[in-house]
């Protein structure tokens, strides 16, 4: 591994004393590896009490010379534009992550030409690695994985998307080959917090490859499979929740990506009951250390969500917007969940109130946003439509404009809004039957709601009067053709 790397810099120093990075920012003279996982530590706990700047500003300084502060910053700033969606920020986090690849690549096991040409026969024995090569070597596959997903998002073309696939590839195969050094060297007693650290990054990794890879179609995933990948559900899930069971720096990591998991991507994929009783033990924890942590009581909220405390929701959604004002990005994500909580309790105003924030604030997905919101104001009396001053045809025929792709593909969701949003661009427009619910249905929003009896019996009692409605109207229809169809006749 890291056979065609450049030369390594020697081993770090010994470790400097510094002060409390929360009451100052200071800038040592050295940094060891022990040093540095202290301080991104410390940069850790202060991007969870929502200190996002300040976090930034403990790593810049060494950002350029460190793997872990380089790691750090770079995460950081990749998160920031996945969230903006704006340009400028993609083509800062892209460009940061290939400082920090840099970075990460002075660190790993130096080469040379005869065992660069060994490694094509036999790989390269994995213990032969220091301290501090191994935990390049993951930090190294972190950094590559990130500047894939960015790739993705930034360009659309062919080329740029088999470059992004081969970075994922390679960061695969690297966490591959530290789980085998894992294995190795389960058996050592001589285990300290460095190694605890490495250990917390394979099961991130491993866990997080074998899951995500396990929801992909059967067709896909043996395909990938015979190219080397594991899509190995049931061993992503041990590895991340020995990882979260940690204390290494990616326990949290492995917990979000298991709260997203059991909160998100189980419902709407279908594959399941979201398992809430562990996402609470997972995040029980973190609600003690950061109470007012914007991330944290998001989770905390969407929970409630799936339990169907709708109210309790909306009142810890509210928590998580006034507990910054930073990244305003996270209020757009209570927004769309405050929007469906209202959809859930059919209070259209209020969830016409957080679709419209999101058409004005918000830049992941401006198509679905706008079909969202004209899809609510359907669900409402045309003297409330008055009142919120919006043209539902106007809105309607906007949608197919703002489509995107990602990674040269058109995403679903928006494909599917497209497609319902075109009765609408007709001279005569095709009025939509109960477009939120339908919504609602894709979403998968109908296994939430069910938790409710009373509010599904709500939904039953609009479904069933829309229904008769539409009965009535046909018959009426066809009363009129038929008519028509005598009046023809006896003009004949």
């Amino acid at each position: 591994m890291a056979s065609a790397s450049r030369a390594a810099e020697e081993g770090a120093g010994e470790e400097e004393n510094f002060e409390d990075a929360f009451e100052s920012i200071p800038v040592a003279s050295k940094m060891d590896l022990k040093c540095a996982l202290e301080e991104c530590s410390m940069a850790l706990n202060l991007f969870l009490n929502n200190k996002f700047s300040e976090a930034l500003e403990l790593l810049r300084p060494w950002s350029k010379d460190s793997m872990y502060h380089a790691l750090g910053y770079s995460t950081i700033l990749v998160m920031q534009a996945a969230m903006t969606f704006e340009h400028q920020d993609i083509q800062m986090g892209i460009s940061t992550m290939k400082e920090a690849l840099h970075t990460c690549q002075r660190f790993r096991k130096r080469s040379t030409v005869v065992e660069s040409l060994s490694s094509l026969v036999s790989k390269q024995s994995m213990d032969q690695l220091s301290e501090e090569e191994m935990h390049a070597e993951i930090c190294y596959a972190e950094c590559l994985l990130q500047k894939a997903a960015l790739t993705f998002v930034q360009d659309e073309n062919m080329i740029n998307f088999i470059k992004g696939g081969l970075k994922i590839r390679t960061s695969y195969q690297i966490y591959k080959e530290c789980h085998q050094v894992l294995q190795m060297t389960q058996g050592n007693k001589n285990k300290n917090e460095t190694y605890h650290q490495f250990e917390g990054g394979v099961k991130l990794g491993i866990g997080a490859f074998n899951l995500m890879l396990s929801l992909l179609p059967g067709r896909i995933l043996r395909l990938l499979e015979f190219i080397g990948f594991s899509g190995n559900r049931n061993l992503g899930l041990h590895q991340l929740r020995e990882g979260a069971s940690g204390t290494s720096l990616r326990a949290i990591l492995c917990t979000f990506t298991l709260l997203l998991y059991h909160t998100y991507v189980s419902l709407i994929l279908g594959i399941g009951e979201a398992n809430l009783q562990e996402a609470e033990t997972l995040l029980e924890p973190y609600l003690q250390k950061f109470p007012n942590g914007s991330i944290i009581l998001f989770y905390d909220a969407r929970i409630d969500i799936l339990k169907g405390n709708f109210e309790k929701a909306q009142s810890k959604f509210q928590e998580c917007i006034a507990a910054q004002q930073e990244w305003k990005q996270i209020h757009h994500l209570c927004y769309w969940e405050l929007m469906w909580c209202y959809s859930f309790q059919q209070n259209w105003l209020q969830a016409y109130r957080y679709a419209d924030l999101l058409c004005k604030e918000s830049r992941w997905s401006k198509a679905i946003y706008v079909f969202q919101k004209a899809a609510i104001l359907c669900m409402l009396p045309d003297e409330d439509v008055k009142t919120t001053g919006e043209d539902i045809v106007s809105l309607f025929r906007q949608v197919e404009g703002l489509r995107q792709r990602i990674a040269g593909k058109s995403i679903p969701t928006e494909k599917l809004a497209v497609r319902k949003a075109r009765r609408y661009t007709g001279a005569q427009p095709v009025k939509l039957i109960l477009p939120a619910l339908e919504m609602m249905y894709v979403w998968n929003g109908f296994t939430i709601v069910g938790k409710r009896a009373d509010l599904t019996e709500c939904l039953l009692i609009t479904i069933e009067k829309e229904e008769t409605t539409l009965k009535n109207q046909t018959s009426k229809n066809q009363e009129e053709m038929l008519k028509q169809s005598e009046s023809r006749k006896w003009k004949e």
